[in-house]
């Protein structure tokens, strides 16, 4: 087994047994509602922003176990980024689960979240890997409405 899938399957169970900013946040300015109708995922991400900057990203949901562990990774990533570099991290991801991420110095880190590059093997999979950013990207564009991962 590479080292990779070991901490993949290590950061998915860590995170969706013990989920980060799992809470409906106080006085968010922003949130949104995301749904994957193939398997029930639901998620609702709330945001706090201030002079551009990603204060605070909290979720609420049920959901499959990669489903999860990538909203609870997404917040711990987002706090404290510039809103534009959330949008870059939120482009990066999506590619990198997609299998279409390139190897780029340009644009924020991925970090732990590049645990989730074997997900585009398994292509039922990305939407709920993807689920939560599509909604934080949905909050993050004031717009505040419901998401359905149709990807």
């Amino acid at each position: 087994m590479s080292d990779l899938f070991e901490l993949y399957q290590e950061l998915i169970l860590d995170h969706n047994k013990s989920p980060r900013n799992r809470r409906k946040l106080d006085c968010p300015c922003k949130s949104a509602e995301g749904y994957n109708p193939l398997c029930g995922d639901r998620v609702t991400v709330f945001v706090k922003v201030k002079d551009g900057i990603v204060e605070e990203v909290t979720f609420e949901g049920t959901g499959c176990a990669i489903s999860t562990a990538s909203a609870s990774l997404m917040t711990q990533c987002l706090k404290g980024v510039k809103v534009e570099e959330a949008k870059q991290l939120f482009e990066k991801f999506h590619s990198l689960v997609m299998g279409d991420a390139e190897k780029s110095d340009e644009g924020p880190e991925l970090g732990k979240l590049a645990v989730f590059s074997g997900v585009c093997r398994f292509p039922a999979r990305v939407k709920c890997a993807t689920l939560a950013w599509h909604t934080v990207n949905e909050a993050l564009d004031e717009e505040g409405d419901k998401v359905v991962s149709s990807e």
